[in-house]
This record gives C-alpha cells, sequence and structure tokens, in this order.
C-alpha cells in the first residue's frame, strides 16, 4: 500500500492500529468511545489518535488522525476526533515525555473498582504489579473542561496507571506495547478484584511481599537476589505472540 508517511511513522501507526484491534479483540471497548492514542516524535508533540465514530475494529494505520496539542488537525482527515479524547490525552502528552502511549478505557470491571473507595487492592499476583504505581483522580464530570487538564496531570504523578473515579481507567507506556500490555493487566486485576470481593472476605498479602512483587513485574533486572531468576524479555515475547494473533484474526489493521 503506498502512503506518504515516514518509515518510522508508519511503523508507530501499524503499532497504534494493532493496540485498537487487540483492545476491540478483548472486549474493552465501548463503542465508539475512549481512546488510545501514541506521540510521533518530534519538537511539535503530535500524537495519533482514533478517528472519532469508527469502531476499533475498523481502525487501521493509515485512518489514524494526527493532531497537535491545541487539538488542530495535522493533516487532512475526513473523521473528527472525539473532544473528551483531545483533553484527556493532550494533558498527558504534553506534560509527561515518557507517556509516548496513552490508553483510556471504560470497562465493566475497571468502572466498578472506579467505584470503589478502596481503590485497587493487592490481592492476586497481577494486581501487585500495580503497588504503589496507581494514581487516583476523582470524577467531574464528562471531560470536556480544559481546566482539568492540571488536575489529570497532578493526579496522574509519575504513575504510570490511573484510576478515574467513577469514570474508568487509563494507563501510560514509552511504547504502544508497554501502554497495551498495563491495560491488559490493569483489567485482569480489576477483573480479579470484583471476583474476589464476591467470594467473601479477602486475604491480602503483607506490603513486604506486594512491593517486592512490584519490583520483579517492573524492574526485573534490578535486586536480584543469588538464586532467584528474571524474565527481561516477557513484554516482548508478549507483544510478538499479540502481533501474531493479529496476523490470524484481523491482518487488515495494518493498511
Amino acid at each position: 500500500m503506498s502512503h506518504a508517511y515516514s518509515p518510522q511513522e508508519w511503523q508507530l501507526r501499524q503499532e497504534l492500529a494493532a493496540c485498537y484491534r487487540l483492545v476491540a479483540h478483548y472486549k474493552m471497548t465501548d463503542l465508539i468511545f475512549t481512546h488510545l492514542s501514541l506521540r510521533i516524535p518530534g519538537p511539535e508533540h503530535h500524537f495519533l489518535i482514533n478517528p472519532y465514530g469508527l469502531m476499533f475494529e475498523e481502525i487501521t494505520a493509515s485512518n489514524l488522525v494526527k493532531i497537535d496539542l491545541h487539538g488542530n488537525k495535522v493533516e487532512a482527515s475526513v473523521y473528527p476526533v472525539n473532544p473528551a479524547g483531545f483533553v484527556i490525552h493532550s494533558a498527558i502528552h504534553s506534560a509527561r515525555e515518557d507517556a509516548q502511549c496513552v490508553l483510556h478505557t471504560h470497562t465493566k470491571a475497571g468502572c466498578a473498582v472506579a467505584a470503589q473507595a478502596c481503590g485497587l487492592l493487592p490481592v492476586n499476583q497481577i494486581s501487585m504489579e500495580f503497588y504503589g504505581r496507581v494514581g487516583y483522580h476523582d470524577y467531574e464530570g464528562i471531560a470536556l473542561d480544559f481546566s482539568e487538564q492540571q488536575r489529570l496531570v497532578a493526579d496522574l504523578g509519575n504513575n504510570t496507571v490511573m484510576i478515574l473515579r467513577n469514570h474508568g481507567l487509563l494507563t501510560v507506556g514509552d511504547s504502544v506495547k508497554q501502554a497495551f500490555l498495563r491495560m491488559y493487566y490493569l483489567e485482569k486485576a480489576c477483573e480479579i478484584q470484583v471476583a474476589a470481593q464476591a467470594s467473601g472476605h479477602l486475604l491480602l498479602p503483607p506490603e513486604e511481599v506486594c512491593r517486592r512483587t512490584e519490583r520483579q513485574f517492573n524492574a526485573p533486572g534490578q535486586g536480584v537476589a543469588e538464586g532467584e531468576l528474571s524474565d527481561l524479555d516477557a513484554v516482548d515475547f508478549a507483544w510478538a505472540a499479540l502481533l501474531r494473533l493479529l496476523d490470524r484474526v484481523a491482518p487488515d489493521y495494518k493498511h
């Protein structure tokens, strides 16, 4: 397929399109709502976001919309941009240089945990990846007010995930694969929590175990004791497997 994009931008477009298809495949969508974005390298801080009005199953590398931090389209597109998506994503992309990719979802389990005063609990090994790394943002209404941007950024802080109270989930990453896998497992953590809460009294591990497990997930090569193994390639292996899945079930995302 011919296109006018640089090899680097085309690769990034394919990665973000793949992410949209994976979110759809794993049933984390909310019709045409919610949004995933990816910064294009360069001083302009342009980023890609979904064409508003399309289902995630319809999104491809070529129909992603490129906009600037003010919400202006950088290139011609027949599609608009979700205004709430712009408010949330532009705030984070402009404030966090490491937030190359930003994902936001409205899943049943994510929204359920977002309505719990306790927030995300370390009920399972999966949950402990996020121990001490979750920001919380109080609900202010649909995110259409630019004044909310500074509070979103402040509440995210240096965290990699955020629970938007009474709203949904958000993850950031320095790559699409990192942001997606964080969302996939944050969603799993919420599903597990809701299921565990329905079964009775919760058994939570000691704090030192939670902190050790979080380190094993997020800094696998650091502080490894004698006799302890690490898995440095887990994210790359998982993402490669996910792309092979898409090649089988939805290969048109690359177009």
